[in-house]
């Protein structure tokens, strides 16, 4: 009987260590950190340059803007979010002028941005409608 109790409890052990490991692998480190608003600051930035390249698509789009020679970095929304604001992804297509509203990051020397609206052609694009 103490055998079985013992086997019992090195399973629960090695399950238990397993679980902790998994629950930390997946809640550290830079992607936990990169997904949500963590990263940015508080507060409305806006940013104006011309889309050089566009990587739309799960779990969101990235956007490589010229802004007067340097790269910035733009995180659009998912598809569905894009699609619902009325992106399409023609519209954030190289060589297209646009101005981005959301939150920087808070590192200075980053430049970075996840979006709140994109604006193309005067026509506002509302990613997170009732986000300031």
């Amino acid at each position: 009987m103490t055998f079985h109790r013992r086997q019992f409890t090195a399973g629960l052990v090695t399950g238990l260590l397993a679980a902790f490991v998994l629950a930390a692998a997946f809640t550290s480190g830079p992607a936990a950190a990169h997904h949500g608003w963590r990263w940015a600051e508080d507060g409305n930035f806006e940013v104006t340059g011309i889309i050089k390249g566009a990587q739309l698509g799960n779990p969101h789009g990235i956007l490589t803007l010229d802004v007067d020679g340097e790269d910035w970095l733009i995180e659009v929304g998912q598809p569905w979010r894009n699609e619902r604001a009325g992106l399409t992804d023609e519209m954030l297509s190289p060589g297209k002028e646009v101005t981005i509203s959301g939150a920087r990051s808070k590192k200075p020397e980053e430049k970075r941005v996840k979006a709140e609206r994109v604006i193309i052609d005067g026509t506002v694009h509302d990613l997170y409608p009732g986000r300031d």
